[in-house]
């Protein structure tokens, strides 16, 4: 059942991720969410993925956010229960998709509230249909982003913005979403999708390492993932000298190590 919710497909080395529910207008289950993490785990381990494209089923909604209708099923009137059972996972997912070592596109093709904007944000680059929205209406009904939003939003659009989005939860047109930067793209809902895989096989037609690798770098640069970055690129070329190379030989044949600095 939860494969029908989140669909994966691949061509041309693009994955495309589709939130698959719209008559709830892809509003995301705890079962979508685990669904999520076992694509992106999919596709970390995909050689033939070289750009993912995530987007949401129908003409509506991108996403519009947590399913609340399942809050009391999942943890009941417990905050504890509710912090271990939906914001924990949700937090882990989102962060994995964040990291991911492939560029994203996120494709919004409607609404996108709440955790749906979270989602979206998770992305590298965002393109939006004309008639796309965007808001965070948590403190609408008493609560906060609680997927990583709060934190996201800031660094893409500067705090006073995002501030001003949280605060009232009032909805933002596409245009403007384009102006403040949280989008890429304002494109024709007609052509969006198609746009959306010309962008994504332009970048999938590149040396795939070197996108990779720019990826890190500019995330690093913006204060995310930066351990995984220093200590994956000293790694990398650590191992391209002869003491990278002589240090594990010399562990293997059981013998001192003969390093050159080299």
């Amino acid at each position: 059942m939860s494969a029908s919710l989140v669909l994966y497909e691949v061509e041309d080395g693009i994955a495309t991720i589709t939130l698959n529910r719209p008559e709830k207008r892809n509003a995301i289950s705890m079962a979508m969410l685990l669904r999520l993490e076992e694509l992106i785990a999919a596709v970390e381990a995909a050689p033939d993925v070289r750009v993912v494209v995530i987007t949401g089923a129908g003409s509506r909604a991108f996403c519009v956010g947590a399913d609340i209708n399942e809050w009391d099923a999942v943890a009941g009137a417990d905050p504890i229960a509710m912090w271990r059972a939906w914001v924990r996972p949700g937090h882990r997912v989102f962060e994995r998709l964040a990291r991911l070592h492939l560029p994203t596109i996120a494709v919004v093709n409607g609404f996108c509230f709440g955790g749906g904007l979270e989602l979206a944000l998770c992305a590298d680059i965002r393109l939006a249909a004309e008639f796309a929205e965007f808001a965070f209406p948590e403190t609408k009904i008493g609560t906060q982003p609680g997927w990583t939003g709060s934190q996201r939003l800031p660094r893409l659009i500067g705090a006073a913005r995002a501030k001003q989005m949280i605060f009232t939860g009032a909805r933002v047109r596409a245009e403007q979403a384009e102006r403040w930067g949280l989008v890429n793209e304002v494109v024709p809902s007609g052509q969006l999708m198609d746009r959306a895989r010309e962008l994504a096989s332009q970048i999938a037609a590149n040396a795939p390492l070197a996108v990779q690798f720019a990826k890190a770098m500019v995330d690093a640069g913006q204060g995310e993932g930066r351990a995984l970055a220093l200590e994956g690129f000293a790694a990398a070329l650590s191992a391209t000298t002869d003491d990278g190379q002589e240090g594990p030989a010399s562990f293997r044949e059981k013998r001192p190590p003969h390093f050159t600095g080299r």
